[in-house]
């Protein structure tokens, strides 16, 4: 039962690192579940509760990177707090939709949208909602090594 929860926690962690980069589900969340499938596989062998809180606390502030850098990218090619606030609700918008075009579509069209309800000029919306683009795909790769961190740490807990 041990070498069927590994292989099934290893493909999850697979999974939601894939996911990170073209999501239908928040990446780190699914690696998390891998780590819970292990768990109630092995009966929680090595892996104590507190382990699960931390891991989940850590897959949930993983998630909101997208939002964070969505919008601080936003703000940094000049957008208002319009742009920011536009850039959150559009990537969530764009989540519900469960795809990647849905979200760059949603991420750019939230802080375009945003901006030009602050009464500002087309091409400021634009760049607003280029900013926020590149803060989203910015903040990939910091993802993928948070959750390698995530995958290491279940891997010291259970050996």
């Amino acid at each position: 039962m041990d070498i069927l929860a590994l292989v099934i926690a290893i493909l999850l962690f697979l999974l939601g690192i894939v996911f990170t980069i073209l999501p239908p589900l928040p990446g780190a969340v699914v690696v998390w579940a891998g780590m819970l499938v292990y768990g109630l596989l092995t009966g929680f062998a090595n892996l104590p509760a507190w382990f699960l809180v931390v891991q989940g606390v850590l897959a949930l502030g993983i998630t909101g990177i997208d939002y964070l850098a969505s919008a601080l990218g936003s703000k940094y090619f000049g957008g208002s707090r319009g742009a920011f606030w536009g850039a959150i609700i559009g990537l969530f918008c764009g989540l519900l939709i469960g795809n990647l075009p849905g979200m760059i579509g949603g991420l750019f069209l939230g802080a375009f949208v945003g901006e030009l309800m602050q009464q500002k000029d087309p091409q400021q919306a634009a760049r607003a909602g280029i900013g926020a683009l590149v803060g989203f795909l910015g903040g990939i790769p910091l993802k993928i090594t948070l959750e390698i961190i995530m995958i290491v740490w279940f891997v010291v807990q259970i050996i």
